[in-house]
């Protein structure tokens, strides 16, 4: 076997592998012979015809099957020979050969990444605590959850309940969210008009509709909108009334109130400082989940490194697999459902080289996983459920979802060590200014 190796990019590799034409010819009499004794042709016996035969009616086909075994064989041995490491399945090519078999193979390599930006790295922490008037607010909160709702038979007005199904379509066509007319948990998708749940302008546009009413209006993207493809770009959007529902007044905080949130006999004193310690513990997460964020997005600016295109578009397939299957569940036409692919490179961008940048890491910096760790996530997940440890045991019992877990410790442990070396520059925000990005 000959092997040559070019690099056509920066990132991609054609690499030729010619057989010789002695173990193609090898192969071929083994196959015509094996071949010659079960096929049937007119004129001869059943296994007597001769293999010159054999090879005019199947040569061409036996050849190609030959082909394939030998690039099966041979791919894995060239990139082992000449130590490449390929991203995804390569583009192969065969090429005419009377003698032997040549094919090339066309594929990207991963990038090679230099961590030397690290050692000059600055993270901003988040830092916040839960106040008195933290604790009111989630109170106030907590009452307006309680709230029943009933149907009215007038136009919507502020702090109305209002359930639509509605579509948005970019002017010039290349973006449209087809009819949407349930949330993620296949309920009717409800607007709370006043919340702030929708883009600027979307809830006053809500206001005076009834029942059965259709309205279509226009409005831009806010230019800070998570998805920076449509921030700032101007879009039409087309609703459906379902139905206006209005809430009933906000109840009172007594025993009944109290004890609907799980604690008998309590006290509103005893209410507030379980609510406070939940909150904390909200607050907690939600913070670890920031700082993380912090670590990578400044790793991210710091490290530049050149990004496999097979990568990304893998990426940009998990990314969009979601919107897809939840437009498949509601029965939307999928020729109408468009999805371009640039709302999803930016993201798919980061990840990818996020990903690679942390292998890096974790191979240069030998970070074990600390299987401890990766016990006390599962634990700390399970406490949640009625029955914690059926959960353990639940994770415990398939590799697959525990290496899901163990992952995730890894990427935590990383962002740990990262941490450790990095300049901190604390950010003091409000309970609300975390929880509200953290919940986006």
């Amino acid at each position: 076997m000959q092997v040559s190796v070019e690099k056509t990019s920066e990132l991609s590799i054609k690499m030729t592998v010619s057989v010789p034409a002695t173990v193609v010819q090898q192969k071929m009499a083994a196959r015509l012979q094996s071949v010659a004794s079960k096929v049937k042709v007119d004129g001869f016996r059943p296994g007597k015809v001769p293999p010159q035969v054999v090879k005019k009616l199947y040569g061409d086909k036996i050849l190609a099957e030959i082909g394939e075994e030998l690039f099966k064989s041979t791919y894995p041995e060239a990139l082992k020979e000449h130590a490449i490491m390929p991203v995804g399945y390569p583009l192969v090519e065969f090429l005419n050969d009377v003698e032997g078999i040549t094919y090339t193979a066309a594929f990207e390599v991963y990038p090679e990444v230099s961590l030397d930006a690290l050692d000059q790295l600055e993270i901003t922490r988040p830092v916040a605590t839960v106040q008195d008037s933290d604790v009111d607010a989630m109170i106030e909160k907590l009452r307006i959850m309680r709230q029943t709702l009933h149907l009215v038979d007038r136009p919507a007005q502020e702090g109305d309940h209002i359930s639509i199904s509605f579509s948005a379509t970019r002017d010039d066509g290349s973006f449209s969210t087809g009819r949407i007319s349930k949330d993620d948990n296949g309920n009717d998708f409800a607007v709370v008009i006043g919340s702030g749940q929708m883009i600027p302008g979307f809830e006053d546009n809500l206001i005076g509709l009834k029942t059965g009413d259709n309205k279509t209006f226009s409005l831009v993207f806010p230019e800070n909108y998570g998805n920076t493809k449509l921030a700032g770009e101007t879009a039409q959007f087309e609703v459906d009334v379902i139905k206006v529902e209005e809430p009933s007044p906000l109840p009172e905080i007594d025993e009944e109130f109290i004890t609907a949130y799980g604690l008998e006999g309590g006290t509103v004193e005893s209410f507030r400082k379980d609510v406070k310690e939940t909150m904390e513990r909200e607050l907690e997460q939600a913070l670890q989940t920031q700082f993380k964020e912090a670590v990578l997005g400044s790793v991210y600016k710091a490290v530049q490194v050149p990004l496999p295109n097979a990568l990304i578009d893998q990426e940009i397939e998990n990314l969009a697999k979601p919107y897809l299957d939840n437009a498949k569940k509601q029965k939307i036409n999928m020729a109408d459902f468009k999805l371009p692919r640039d709302i999803f490179e930016e993201t798919a961008r980061t990840r990818v080289a996020l990903s690679l940048i942390l292998r890096e890491i974790i191979e240069k910096q030998n970070i074990q996983l600390d299987d401890t760790k990766v016990r006390t996530v599962v634990e700390r997940m399970a406490q949640s459920f009625e029955r914690p440890e059926e959960v353990v045991e639940y994770y415990y019992a398939d590799e697959k979802r525990l290496n899901d877990i163990r992952q995730m410790v890894m990427e935590e442990q990383t962002v740990e060590w990262l941490a450790s070396r990095a300049k901190m520059i604390d950010q003091t925000l409000s309970f609300s200014e975390v929880m509200d990005k953290h919940q986006r």
